[in-house]
């Protein structure tokens, strides 16, 4: 009869086996009940943190509330009657909470709710329609809560589940990611990226009429002929002729070098906005450097839709992963090249890592995800510290503000050039 193993012996039986710990986390991970609970104190979390800050996240809100209202009760909308800083199609969402509720708080509690059951619907669709969708899922909880409560404050936290939404849906269903990210393109642009990406890996022409143009046709077709019909004009288009007023704005990568000459520098101002609410540089300097992100960053995005268009017709079977990396990178971009630079802006980044550690196979492709990951959320808590934390001294020109916008820029400018520096790698080498 064989001895007995030695009591501190590793057995495939035994409950303290590393490989049956390893089974229990993943399986405990896997668990929807703890994935909804956790979905549920995040979210209670930032609910918490945006009425604490109030008026510095709901600010916008409160505005929000306002264009409706004053539509609803003199008959004079945003776009319709006069020009506005957000495509035609954001009024949907700013509009539907006052279609249920006649005051303000009851109208934050509306948008606050319809900020979290559109992240619920599009976690959700993430954990279901992916193969490890557990995983990103829990990667993007990770990253809401390092960019805290800002997300359910602005616009931003409307687009930002539907980016994610079309970049799940873009796997095999590129006319509906097409048709949901033009959507989420009409009411803030930014979901246009992942449309710019879906297009610049089509196989071929009729793959590209098929898979984009007509479902971005139509809803397009949609939004702006509800436009035309309510009397827009080409005020239908007047978000573009808004956001070329504006100078640099305080938190912008671009802005970083004027943040960081204020250390020695009194001549560099920052001023109050009030036509945009905003905080801007001051100066010819400033001026000069935001008229040239209006043409640097249309640049940008053409360069990087070229640069997905080459790697997709070397690597046509690596075409999903080149749709994600491309999305990253013009997403970054449009922070980058943003005169604006608003924190809020950071919930644009997170759907493509979320999307790409639930969907990409194990191996060499996921493990590449892991450092801008990480880089990620690094940001995200970055932008969280500079608002709402510490706004206040970062307008001060406290150095240790100052320090951590610009290290949270510079990570920015990396992160993008990471994500471009592998899309061309993906093409340049067979086995990348």
């Amino acid at each position: 009869m064989p001895a007995d193993p030695p009591t501190d012996a590793p057995s495939s039986s035994s409950p303290s086996s590393p490989t049956e710990h390893r089974d229990r986390g993943g399986s405990l991970l896997q668990s929807p009940w703890l994935l909804a609970l956790a979905f549920v104190v995040v979210h209670a979390r930032l609910v918490h943190e945006a009425i604490t800050w109030q008026y510095t996240i709901f600010g916008d809100v409160t505005l929000y509330e306002w264009w409706a209202r004053h539509g609803l009760g003199t008959g004079e909308w945003p776009v319709l009657d006069y020009d506005w800083v957000y495509p035609a199609g954001a009024l949907v969402p700013v509009v539907a909470p006052s279609l249920v509720t006649d005051d303000l708080l009851g109208y934050e509690i509306v948008w606050t709710a319809l900020i979290v059951a559109l992240n619920a619907a599009a976690t959700v669709l993430l954990v279901r329609s992916t193969p490890r969708g557990a995983l990103g899922a829990w990667w993007w909880l990770l990253f809401l809560l390092a960019l805290g409560p800002i997300f359910v404050g602005r616009l931003d936290g409307v687009i930002a589940p539907m980016i994610l939404a079309a970049l799940v849906l873009a796997r095999r269903h590129p006319r509906i990611a097409t048709a949901v990210a033009t959507a989420g393109a009409w009411i803030k642009i930014a979901p246009g990226a992942v449309v710019v990406a879906i297009a610049a890996t089509r196989r071929d022409a009729r793959d590209l009429l098929r898979a984009v143009v007509v479902p971005g046709a139509i809803v397009s077709a949609v939004v702006v002929g509800v436009a035309l019909a309510g009397g827009a004009g080409t005020r239908a288009l007047s978000v573009f002729g808004e956001q070329g007023a504006r100078t640099l704005q305080a938190e912008s990568v671009a802005g970083t070098w004027f943040s960081v000459a204020r250390l020695w520098d009194p001549a560099v101002t920052i001023e109050y906005n009030d036509d945009i609410f905003t905080y801007e540089f001051q100066g010819s300097g400033a001026r000069s450097v935001a008229d040239a992100l209006d043409w640097i960053l249309p640049l940008a995005v053409v360069a990087l839709a070229a640069l997905t268009w080459w790697a997709a017709r070397r690597r046509p079977e690596r075409a999903y992963e080149i749709v994600l990396l491309s999305s990253a990178a013009q997403l970054v971009a449009l922070i980058v090249f943003n005169k604006v630079g608003s924190p809020q802006f950071v919930a644009w980044i997170g759907p493509p890592v979320a999307v790409a550690l639930a969907t990409l196979p194990a191996g060499r492709a996921l493990r590449a995800w892991w450092p801008p990951a990480l880089g990620i959320v690094l940001v995200a808590y970055g932008t969280y510290l500079v608002y709402p934390v510490a706004y206040g001294p970062f307008l001060d020109g406290a150095t240790w503000m100052i320090v951590v916008e610009a290290l949270r820029n510079l990570a920015l400018v990396v992160l993008m050039a990471g994500a471009a520096w592998r899309i061309a790698r993906l093409g340049a080498v067979r086995n990348a």
